[in-house]
Parts: structure tokens; sequence; C-alpha cells
């Protein structure tokens, strides 16, 4: 399928499934017709080419297929004449876009975060199954059942399709911006295929975050999660090179990176902090700033970055926050200081290829290089990303011709 057509169709797929869920009433058929549609259109459009309405195309498609799955059901007189009551005209689209309140729906109290985020992920973010799977560390079909699950509990709940209430908001907000987070960050590294980026899901990322910070702009963490994707999505430009190949944060060419989002960014984290309280997208957030404002890598301040990711490592004990914070300690204390914070993540992070990659990286800064050599090579057998596989093996493969030059002179 072309790019063109299935970026369409990923920026078009929450609009539809918003407009047929409000004009309907039942999200899980919904999603299913959304579904039928968008396959009907990666088969069609390439052939025929884009219609004129694209949007009203889908959501004609999706409302057809949606009336013929209630007319193969049992009670077929009734749901027909409920089809007839319900089907709207042809070609009458709203424009109204309802992804924000989709958004919300997709955290309903009624599920857990642990099904709330994968089901916005694929009803919100585009996102596939399989891709969401991989992102928990579970299996396609475990992960398939846990999204129809969250769907048929949210037809249960008997929710309307409108914005939570004020009393509702806050714990509904947390779930949404952990769900933007989610998006964000499978499209600055995603988790499988050959490119590195996806920038289609940055992007949508931060115009749902944008909304979300519209919708409650005194809200900190609302503010400092907008910033921090502004602050990294602002290196976008330099994070490859002409090959798609990955260019680490230390090596990026800063006159590339987007100012004027970076101050916007900066701007949004100033504000945040000055409210008070210390939230983990604000902290994340302030880690991005020290890294952005410094002129050069030599100029990063790892003081400041360790004592940050210190604080939010007590604020969230995740395992991945400890596994940045070795990085941070290894630049600002010396590479020991890195390997013996890492060895407190062993075991609850046993197999994941970054645990291999940071422990090569600061085996590297303590000059052991077949240790280094041998990190690098499970970190690229252990990563599903192609880009990030290629720059470990290369990192490996430079690192041991560097070191055999050296012995030979």
């Amino acid at each position: 399928m072309p790019p063109r057509v299935e970026d369409l169709l990923r920026e078009l797929s929450p609009q539809v499934l918003g407009a047929l869920t409000r004009r309907y009433g039942d999200f899980d058929a919904a999603e299913d017709a959304v579904q039928e549609a968008l396959l009907a259109a990666a088969l069609r459009w390439p052939r025929d080419g884009v219609p004129d309405e694209p949007r009203g195309w889908l959501l004609q498609t999706a409302t057809n297929r949606l009336i013929d799955r209630w007319r193969s059901e049992q009670a077929r007189r009734e749901r027909e004449r409920l089809a007839q009551q319900r089907e709207a005209p042809a070609g009458e689209v709203s424009d109204q876009d309802d992804t924000l309140i989709l958004l919300f729906m997709c955290s309903h109290p009624a599920l857990t975060p642990a099904s709330a985020i994968p089901l916005t992920l694929r009803a919100v973010g585009g996102l596939k199954t399989a891709e969401i799977a991989s992102a928990f560390l579970v299996s396609e079909a475990t992960m398939a059942q846990r999204i129809s699950r969250a769907k048929q509990r949210i037809a249960a709940s008997g929710a309307p399709f409108a914005m939570p209430t004020p009393d509702e908001q806050p714990e509904r907000v947390r779930t949404v911006l952990r769900v933007l987070y989610l998006i964000f960050n499978e499209g600055y590294a995603q988790s499988s295929g050959d490119e590195l980026q996806r920038v289609e899901l940055s992007d949508e990322a931060i115009r749902l975050a944008r909304l979300a910070h519209r919708m409650v702009p005194d809200d900190g963490e609302v503010a400092g999660l907008l910033a921090l994707m502004l602050l990294i999505d602002g290196r976008r430009s330099s994070r490859t090179g002409g090959a798609g190949q990955l260019i680490p944060l230390s090596e990026q060419d800063r006159t590339l990176w987007d100012r004027t989002q970076i101050a916007e960014g900066l701007a949004l984290l100033d504000a945040a902090i000055a409210r008070g309280g210390a939230g983990e997208y604000r902290i994340q957030a302030a880690i991005a700033a020290v890294h952005d404002r410094a002129v050069s890598a030599d100029d990063t301040d790892w003081p400041q970055i360790l004592a940050l990711y210190g604080l939010l490592e007590q604020l969230t004990g995740n395992p991945v926050v400890t596994l940045n914070r070795a990085v941070a300690a290894g630049m600002a204390e010396g590479p020991e200081a890195g390997l013996a914070l890492l060895a407190t993540v062993d075991e609850r992070l046993a197999g994941h290829y970054r645990l291999d990659a940071v422990r090569a990286h600061l085996l590297e800064l303590a000059g052991d290089v077949d240790g280094a050599v041998a990190h690098y090579r499970a970190a690229a057998e252990r990563t599903t990303n192609l880009a990030e596989r290629e720059y470990l093996a290369l990192r490996a493969a430079r690192l041991r011709s560097q070191s055999g030059a050296a012995a030979g002179g």
C-alpha cells in the first residue's frame, strides 16, 4: 500500500470510529465495521485512486458494514427496523472530530489501565495488535483477547459517548496521558520494523496532547507531557542519516534541531514547573530540556540529569528509569558507578535488549572491549527494530576493529 494512502487511513481511522460510535452508540460493533472499511479502502484506493471525500467514503462504507451485520443477526426483522431508523442519508458527514472523546472513552473507569492502553493504541493510535503485543511483551493472541474484552466491558457499562464529568476527569486524564506517552514512544522508536521512527504516530500523539492541554490548561502533567514530546521530537531530523541509520544523541548535528519546537516545549515546561509539584512527565521533560539546552554533547549537565533520574526513580519505581539513571551515573561519576546501578535491575529486565545495550556502552567507557562487543552483539540479536539492530551490530564491529588496529600497531 502506498505510504500516502496508509498515512491517510491512519489519520482518518479514529475520526471515523468516533463519528460512528457517536451516531450508533455501539463502540464494539463500530470498531469492527471501521476495520472492515479500512481494509476495503486499502484494497481499492491504491487501484482506483483516493476518493474526493475519503472520510465520507470510509464512514459510509463502515455504516454499510455495520447495518449489514445487524441485518444478519438474530431477530432479523427487529434489527432491520432499527437499522432503517438509524441509517443516515448517503453523504451526510459531520465535520466534528470526535477523536478526543474517543480517547477518553477508551480510558473508561470500567477498564484497568492494562486494558485501556492497548485498546486506545489500536482504536485511536492505529497500531496493529502485533505491535501492541510487542510493546507489552505478550503474544499477539493474548493481546487480541485483551482488546476484545476491553470493548465488551465498555459496551456492558452503557457509558454514553461523551466527555467525562468533572469528577471523573482527573483519573481519566492520567490514563489518557499514559496512552499518549506510549503512542509517542512507538513513533519515536518503533518496536519492530525497518524504520527507526514512525513520524505519523509521533505527530498524532502531539496533536492529541495539544487537544488535552487545551481542555485542561492548568494541569501540570498534561503540559509536562506535551513539553516532553516537543523537546524530544524537536531532534527528529538529526536522529537518522541519509540511509535511515540511527545517529545517537551524542553524535547528532544540533544545528538541525527544530529550535522553534524546542522553544515551545521549554516555555510549556517552565510554566508547568512554576505551578508547583513534580510529576513523572514534568521530570522527564526537565531531563529532555537539559539535553536540548546543551550547546554540544560535551556541555551536557550529567550531574543534573542524574539527580532528575533519581527523583523519577523514587516516584515511579520503574526499572527502565533505573536503566537510564545508570547511563547518567556512568557519564557523571564514571562507568563503574553505572555498572553497579545496572546490576540492580538485571533480574527485572532480563532478556531486554536495552539492558545489554546500556551495559555494552558502560563497558566500552570502562575500556572492557571484549565485554562491550559481546553485549552490543547480544543487544543487536534481541532488538526487533532493524535500524537499532544495524546500529548495535556496527558499534560492535567498529569497536572490535579499533581494538584490533590498536593491538596491531
